[in-house]
């Protein structure tokens, strides 16, 4: 592990969601003269690693001591992960869940069934194919934006990442946990979350079109925990 790095900065780690690379935090912008931002990427995972192990590893690459971590969608899962492992001075999930609870229906269900086994993920890899299809504009809007931000194509990958989600086995959310979700939010839908900052018209995707309220309220999170 590297040696801290010496500043009196606030370090603020970021973690992307599943698959996607640290570009998706490109319209999030901290104050460079109170924190320093240091962007995660994820990593395959090993065969057979567990998530906890995954969040060991990644916990290898945070370099400074009592961190703010913060992590959207599955990285919001992964950054409470690491935060057992590691001091933590805050810990923020944006469009995350907090325990298993807070899953939906179709994902218990998914479980249950271990549905989640079948699912096509290899499809990944034929963004160019499936544009060419004659889908709706909404449709292909979302597939432009996942080609874009997409950083993980790896069938083991996101074959591990949806079981890591569906099965996790938080049960008890950790009360210190900043909760930041969307009304609009139709993965981790908003009536099975509780103890959370309301962002009116958020969706899954609001760490992008909704960076302006995040770039407002963002601060204050990271400098005095909860309201």
């Amino acid at each position: 592990m590297n040696s801290e790095p010496i500043s009196n900065k606030i370090p603020v780690y970021m973690m992307p969601g599943m698959a996607a690379n640290p570009s998706i935090f490109e319209h999030i912008k901290l104050d460079d003269n109170i924190f320093e931002v240091v962007y995660l990427s994820w990593q395959v995972p090993h065969k057979g690693e567990s998530l906890q192990a995954y969040a060991k590893r990644m916990s290898q690459l945070i370099r400074h001591k009592n961190p703010v971590l913060i992590g959207v969608s599955f990285g919001g899962i992964l950054v409470q992960e690491i935060a057992r492992l590691i001091s933590v001075q805050r810990v923020i999930i944006i469009s995350s869940v907090k325990s298993y609870f807070e899953l939906p229906t179709r994902m218990k269900l998914a479980k249950k069934t271990k549905a989640y086994k079948i699912l096509p993920t290899g499809m990944v890899n034929y963004f160019e194919q499936m544009m060419n299809f004659p889908l709706g504009k909404t449709v292909k809007k979302r597939l432009q934006l996942y080609k874009k931000y997409m950083f993980v194509t790896d069938k083991y990958y996101l074959d591990w990442s949806i079981e890591n989600i569906i099965c996790w086995q938080q049960k008890c959310p950790d009360p210190n946990v900043i909760h930041i979700h969307g009304d609009k939010d139709n993965v981790f839908p908003i009536e099975f979350i509780s103890d959370f900052e309301l962002v009116p018209g958020g969706t899954h995707i609001m760490i992008i079109n909704k960076y302006k309220w995040l770039n407002k309220h963002l601060p204050n999170y990271i400098l005095h925990g909860k309201k």
